[in-house]
């Protein structure tokens, strides 16, 4: 059974193989025109062989016929010379002939098995009428044709039929059946050969569709294997493959996710490379005070103090780092799964604010809401409430003493608008771009001085973003920096 399953896996991916397509195209469209033309051309020589065989057999005839009123035939069947022309016709076209008079008697047949019998047929009285008829009978191979034999009526000339002086009358029909074997036979020989030329031209066109779908596949190979070096790590740089419209979209998208993929690879290690410093720094630290209180044996308690508390802002600083880290990765997991709620963004921002301003006052930099309007939102409080947080507490903490913070909160029909303001250290435009990137710090010694791990405002980015809403940064470096967020006032999951 499975041996079944996996022959049917295999010709299923056969037959859905782009070069297999192509194949069967280039093959039909070479296949059945050739299959077509064979057809017409047998065709049309039979139609015109027998056609032409028709128009000689009508002339011939014709002539037979007139010679049948010269030799007065009708009245007195025993002329030699018109039954030698019978013959003779008969024998030429293998065929048979029959006159039949005005009463549909027959008084010649060349077959001589119905002389003295009656014929009365469709063709035989239209024949009387004037008209000669022509058929083709294509399974008994035969041609069946009516001649009229006509006489010119002289003025008070007795006969069976009523005439005035010079008409034309229909006097007795000649009913022939002529073989078509000879035609037959050449359209035997003609198809023969024809077969012949058309195996060889399907042999010509499946070697040529074969080779053509390999040729215009090639390209699309050649992009699969140069994906599959990327993939195997035996090429890092772009690839290349300009053959086609197609193949150059297809390697252009795949070099601009490369490109992506490499970016997200460095920073991966990057975060490691910051998590494993920012975790082992403080335990460095640790270490060395510890060592050296060992190292005393006789350390007085004042420089124990000293050791313990500098020991303490360090397991503080390893923790705050550990948190960040944990509500980072928490966001990152739960991404899809936000407790959204109907919030009054502005009671919001007033309990924020007010949970802050214990910090600001001790610099004495003053912390400033405005709201144009009542805005509510659908929001999840809690990683909203995360992400302005981290955005005025890094406002007050990159301040200047005396400074201040100001927090505008606004909206329309669709979206609410934070924007946070301070006139704090500014960010050079260098940083700008860097700044949303996990450990990233513009000045690191200050940074640590005043405890940021680099990791808040990367969970700030993450938080607005889950809200389908977006952040952008203006900033002068001494002169201060505005952050600015937009939020759907409803939220539409994806």
């Amino acid at each position: 059974m499975r041996e079944k399953v996996n022959q049917y896996i295999a010709k299923s991916k056969v037959v859905r193989s782009l070069r297999f397509r192509i194949f069967f195209i280039i093959l039909l469209v070479g296949i059945v025109p050739t299959t077509i033309l064979r057809y017409g051309i047998l065709q049309n020589y039979e139609k015109r062989a027998v056609d032409v065989r028709i128009s000689d057999v009508q002339t011939q005839f014709k002539i037979l016929a007139n010679h049948l009123i010269t030799y007065n035939y009708l009245k007195d069947a025993s002329s030699e010379v018109i039954n030698a022309e019978l013959d003779q016709l008969s024998n030429l076209y293998d065929g048979r002939v029959l006159i039949v008079d005005f009463n549909f008697n027959v008084i010649k047949d060349t077959y001589g098995i119905s002389e003295g019998k009656t014929i009365i047929s469709e063709e035989v009285i239209r024949c009387f009428k004037g008209e000669s008829i022509a058929n083709y009978d294509p399974v008994n191979q035969f041609i069946e044709t009516t001649t009229p034999i006509m006489q010119v009526q002289e003025a008070g000339a007795e006969d069976e039929v009523d005439s005035t002086k010079g008409e034309v009358t229909v006097r007795a029909v000649m009913l022939t059946s002529v073989s078509t074997d000879s035609i037959a036979a050449n359209i035997s020989i003609l198809s023969r050969r024809a077969t012949i030329v058309q195996i060889l031209m399907s042999i010509v066109i499946v070697g040529g569709a074969w080779g053509l779908s390999n040729i215009l596949v090639e390209p699309f190979e050649r992009v699969s294997s140069e994906i599959s070096k990327v993939r195997d790590g035996f090429q890092n740089e772009p690839i290349s493959v300009p053959d086609y419209l197609e193949t150059e979209h297809i390697v252009t998208a795949f070099n601009e996710l490369f490109g992506k993929m490499k970016v997200l690879d460095e920073s991966r290690q990057e975060f490691v490379s910051n998590v494993s410093h920012e975790l082992k720094t403080p335990i460095t630290s640790m270490k060395v005070l510890a060592d050296s209180l060992i190292a005393q044996e006789e350390a007085p308690l004042e420089l124990y103090k000293e050791f313990m508390t500098d020991i303490a802002d360090e397991i503080e600083r390893e923790n705050k780092v550990i948190n960040d880290l944990l509500s980072l990765v928490k966001m990152d997991k739960t991404s899809m799964n936000l407790n959204i709620e109907t919030i009054d963004i502005n009671a919001l921002c007033e309990l924020i604010l007010k949970r802050l301003r214990p910090i600001a006052k001790q610099r004495d930099i003053d912390v400033i809401f405005e709201s144009k309007r009542e805005v509510s939102g659908e929001v999840d409080e809690v990683k909203l409430t995360l992400a302005i947080s981290n955005l005025v507490e890094n406002a007050i903490k990159y301040n200047n003493d005396h400074g201040f913070v100001k927090v505008t909160l606004d909206a329309d029909h669709q979206f609410f608008t934070i924007e946070v303001q301070d006139n704090g250290l500014g960010i050079p435009q260098e940083s700008l771009e860097h700044i949303f990137e996990r450990f990233y710090r513009v000045d690191k010694s200050h940074s640590r001085e005043i405890g940021g791990t680099g990791l808040g405002l990367a969970i700030t980015r993450s938080a607005i973003l889950m809200h389908r809403g977006f952040i952008k940064v203006e900033s002068e470096e001494g002169s201060g920096t505005t952050f600015f967020v937009k939020i759907p006032l409803t939220y539409v999951a994806k």
